[in-house]
């Protein structure tokens, strides 16, 4: 054992204990009431049984002079806190009673201003997934599932009904997609519902539908915004293309007619997370530009003119992709949280006479990442703050960046190690950058280089999943690099790996590598290499080309390319990409030949974004194809830990901890050499 494991073995911590760690509270979402005077957060904890996360609210003084406080106390939680115009909070739950056995939809509640106990104020056959209240007006719009053969609320449960008493699942699908992450898509959809009274409790079950047609499978998994008097809203649709294609278009919905249009289409990209200026007269919005196999994509921000329906593209020469954008109180400016090296901050985009907008200017100077932008009048913004050192918690930033943080339900924890940031120049003069997490004591770590999903994406944030101190408590260090594809550098940086992926990312993962190495604090004799996801999928090309590495983990990883572009749930947006060419050039199942390093293969069978085949046939390959595989004896270093009720992320609590517990026996294993590690004995190994 070393110091550092004997160290923390006497001074336990949530670091070093996963069922400490799986304990804590997790804040996810901040809501703010229009005058700034109160603050809801949803903080997500473990249940009695440690066998799932339950959300409740919390009230944080946005002074922070005073603790905050719990605010609501039900079995099944509740989540997606929203002030209304009259200051009440409106919130998603299923609190309400089981009927036949079943768990209740989850509908809208309201908790009055002055306190209280919280109502039912829109209920569905199906459950609710979002509600957009006015900010001056009574009005809002919820979106829940309907049935596609449902014209009304009473057809819909009816035909629910039929579905639960004949035990009937199938889907009959007439397009494409056919599922999405975890689900199967169908037989029922988003359709937005327009709400006029928020105190009418409870609601009477017909309110009128928000557009004919703006229903279905359009609406998966976009956004939408309300004009502040309640009169229309705007939100994102997909339209279907050829081939299986889709795009994203801006829609326009009279919510007293149901009177639907669309309000701007691009042939050559997606529109998303749409904004209505505080005055209503124009709409803010995201560009997604499509890609082709030459050419990454490129998010831009942009601005419409609901006068006369002109676009202009703000800050043009801006490099970075805007994620999270939101109005000033006052209209004059957009308030944007981009990626930027290994950091999201948050900027501010002042719009001049004609509406371009000058170059975005940093408002926040820390290394934080952040998002649940809410903007107040007197200038400041309150938001959800996060990094590798601190969980998201709530701030206030001042008009001159300063910064405050609010008492949080998740206070501040001290950390099993320290953080450095690593730079390594490229021979071509290029930069890759790197968090290095390292354990405390002072004695040489083992290191894992752990590659982030996406592919375009970036290790800029807090992630209670996918964390690197669990590992730093039991003595490892953890490279955690942005290569190529990577957001947050600029556009040229993402094009370096486009259709490229075993290219330019793997030769700067190697170079990220050596320099980590050459740290006083790393053992240069002892490293491992690990991924989830398209971090997976170097995992797996790590394997076939080097031998550098004594242990590689693969989590939901891309394996054979021709298979994956078209099982995958959205394939028209990988193949986009992925064309034959590329797919031969890039897959790694071309090369399981080359594979000497034990492997360990983690897949859930509700994975649609990675489907388990990629999985299974990389197993498969390892068993008959790798100098490893099974001999005559049948036994073989490769490990496959298979979970088949979870999905991309393996999100259970109780799967969470044994997905820890397999990967640090493997780790110890392999890495350390200490001999195999015990294997949790729920697994019945």
């Amino acid at each position: 054992m070393t110091d550092t494991q004997d160290a923390a073995s006497q001074n336990p911590t949530p670091w070093h204990e996963l069922d400490a760690y799986l304990a804590l509270p997790r804040v996810s979402a901040l809501a703010v009431s229009r005058d700034g005077s109160r603050v809801v957060l949803a903080v997500s904890q473990l249940d009695e049984k440690k066998t799932a996360f339950v959300c409740a609210l919390w009230e944080a003084d946005p002074a922070g002079e005073r603790s905050s406080r719990r605010i609501s106390f039900s079995e099944r939680g509740e989540s997606a806190p929203v002030f209304a115009a009259d200051g009440s909070l409106l919130f998603l739950s299923s609190r309400g009673s089981a009927e036949g056995g079943q768990d209740p939809p989850v509908s809208v509640w309201r908790l009055p201003a002055e306190g209280g106990e919280a109502s039912e104020v829109a209920k569905f056959p199906g459950s609710a997934s979002a509600v957009l209240p006015a900010a001056a007006a009574e009005t809002f719009v919820v979106t829940a599932a309907t049935l596609s053969g449902a014209g009304d609320l009473a057809e819909d449960e009816r035909l629910r009904a039929l579905r639960r008493e004949s035990k009937v699942s199938a889907v009959l699908h007439t397009g494409y997609p056919v599922r999405f992450w975890d689900h199967e898509l169908g037989p029922e959809a988003p359709r937005l519902w327009a709400i006029r009274r928020i105190g009418a409790a409870p609601l009477d079950r017909t309110p009128p539908p928000v557009g004919s047609h703006i229903t279905g499978g359009g609406l998966r998994e976009t956004s939408a915004d309300l004009a502040g008097d309640g009169s229309f809203l705007v939100t994102g649709f997909v339209v279907p293309g050829e081939r299986g294609s889709s795009r994203s278009v801006l829609a326009h919905v009279d919510v007293a007619t149901g009177q639907t249009r669309v309000l701007l289409d691009d042939p050559e990209g997606d529109l998303v997370s749409p904004k209505i200026s505080p005055d209503r007269t124009q709409v803010a919005y995201v560009r997604e530009s499509l890609a082709s196999p030459q050419r990454a994509p490129r998010r831009t921000l942009h601005l419409l003119s609901l006068r006369d329906g002109k676009t202009r593209q703000l800050a043009p020469r801006w490099d970075l992709w805007p994620n999270a954008i939101a109005w000033s109180p006052d209209g004059e400016a957009l308030f944007v949280g981009a990626d930027e090296q290994g950091r999201a901050p948050l900027f501010r985009v002042v719009l001049d006479s004609a509406g371009d907008g000058a170059e975005p200017t940093r408002i926040t100077s820390d290394d934080f990442a952040y998002s649940c932008i809410a903007p107040t009048q007197d200038g400041s913004v309150f938001a959800l703050r996060s990094s590798f050192l601190r969980a998201p918690h709530p701030v206030r930033v001042a008009a001159d960046g300063s910064v405050a943080e609010l008492p949080s339900p998740s206070p501040e924890r001290a950390l099993p190690g320290t953080l450095e940031e690593l730079t390594t120049v490229l021979p071509t003069g290029e930069r890759v950058r790197s968090w290095l997490v390292l354990p405390a004591g002072a004695d040489k770590a083992p290191l894992v280089l752990w590659v982030h999903g996406g592919p375009l994406s970036s290790w800029n944030a807090w992630s209670w999943r996918w964390n690197p101190w669990l590992l730093a408590a039991k003595g490892y260090a953890l490279l955690l690099p942005d290569p190529a594809l990577s957001t947050g550098y600029g556009q040229s940086f993402l094009q370096r790996g486009w259709g490229d992926w075993g290219g330019a990312p793997y030769t700067d993962l190697m170079a990220a590598v050596d320099t980590a190495l050459e740290h006083p604090r790393v053992d240069a004799t002892r490293a491992a290499a690990m991924g989830g996801s398209f971090g997976g999928y170097m995992a797996n090309w790590i394997a076939g080309h080097t031998d550098r590495f004594r242990a590689v983990v693969t989590h939901a990883s891309l394996w054979a390319l021709d298979q994956f572009g078209a099982t995958t749930d959205d394939s028209s947006y990988w193949l986009r990409e992925m064309t034959p060419q590329m797919a031969l050039a890039n897959s790694p199942h071309l090369h399981a030949e080359n594979i000497r390093t034990p492997m360990l293969v983690i897949h859930g069978d509700k994975d649609y974004r990675v489907p388990v085949g990629e999985g299974l046939r990389l197993w498969w390959d390892l068993m008959s194809r790798s100098p490893l595989g099974p001999g005559k004896d049948g036994l073989t270093p490769h490990r496959f830990l298979s979970f088949p009720n979870e999905n991309h992320w393996v999100l259970s609590p109780q799967h969470a901890k044994l997905w820890y517990q397999v990967v640090l026996a493997f780790l110890d294993e392999h890495v350390r050499r200490g001999g195999p590690s015990p294997i949790p004995a729920v697994l019945c190994r």
